[in-house]
């Protein structure tokens, strides 16, 4: 595997892996790599000839009283999980050489559609953050295919409307959540789980597991529905951000004759932010219903 650190070196790598008629794939990344994270590794390399894995703490998507500083960097023991994977490119630059000019005068890619509900209304300007730094990377790397994890669920669907309305000529691919055995998504978070919360931590996906149950019983009564979710979790010990159910391609709220929804949801641990979701088709009402 090749480690770069400067975007120069990075592109000239690159350009003879195109040069030789190469698929290239990338997986952005803040590093930290786990299961979850190598899963995304081999989905690409699935489909490609050499994948790229990007590593950089973005402060750009951080607000403020948010957890840049403690955010946890592991370099050298991703470093090794990539080498041990058959990754074939590391990019891992500092903030001088992805924001040279800054973070204050920074131009900033804005998407106008879906960033101010759900984890955006709780996380003002984050998913500024992150389109701009998905758009710098596409940019840098000039990927076919981009592969990114479905547990960040409203980052997905944000990030293909940023493609789709900026026409970048790279494929969106989600990536599957990958879950520990008591049903808890594999997060670099989830370091901040302490011993008497983390056998709890999973009420989160047991709640809206209980809302897919819920409506496919033949419920339909959506904002109920997600709030006895929330009481569940507050139930279980945990400050809840939002439970929502959405049409999962516009992430508008879910109307009754929708058949494609999600269930999102987000909760606060005393050290982490966690999120998850569960997607599902609902099934059609019968004649009696």
């Amino acid at each position: 595997m090749q480690v770069f650190h400067h975007i120069r070196s990075m592109r000239e790598a690159l350009a003879a892996a195109r040069r030789e008629g190469k698929r290239i794939g990338l997986v952005p990344t803040m590093g930290n790599l786990h299961d979850a994270h190598i899963a995304l590794v081999h989905q690409a390399q699935s489909t490609c000839d050499c994948v790229v894995v990007s590593v950089f703490v973005n402060r750009l998507q951080f607000g403020l009283n948010e957890d840049w500083d403690k955010y946890p960097r592991t370099l050298p023991e991703d470093t090794a999980k990539l080498e041990a994977a058959g990754c074939d490119f590391l990019f891992c630059p500092e903030e001088t050489e992805m924001y040279p000019n800054g973070m204050d005068g920074q131009t900033r890619v804005v998407v106008p559609t879906m960033t101010d509900i759900l984890c955006g209304a709780s996380r003002p300007g984050h998913f500024e953050g992150v389109t701009t730094v998905v758009a710098k990377f596409f940019n840098i790397v000039e990927p076919d295919e981009a592969v990114f994890g479905i547990k960040d669920f409203q980052q997905l669907a944000v990030i293909r409307r940023m493609v789709e309305d900026l026409c970048l000529p790279v494929q969106i691919t989600a990536g599957s959540i990958v879950r520990a055995d008591d049903g808890l998504a594999l997060s670099s978070r989830n370091s901040f789980l302490d011993e008497d919360e983390r056998p709890r931590a999973n009420q989160l996906y047991r709640s809206l597991r209980w809302v897919e149950d819920q409506v496919t019983d033949g419920r339909r009564d959506y904002l109920t529905l997600a709030k006895e979710a929330a009481e569940q979790i507050e139930a279980g010990g945990f400050k809840v951000d939002y439970v929502s159910i959405r049409h999962s391609r516009t992430l508008m709220p879910a109307a009754d004759d929708d058949r494609e929804i999600t269930i999102l949801g987000a909760m606060y641990t005393r050290g982490a932010r966690l999120i998850d979701n569960v997607s599902m088709q609902v099934p059609a009402r019968t004649p009696e219903e």
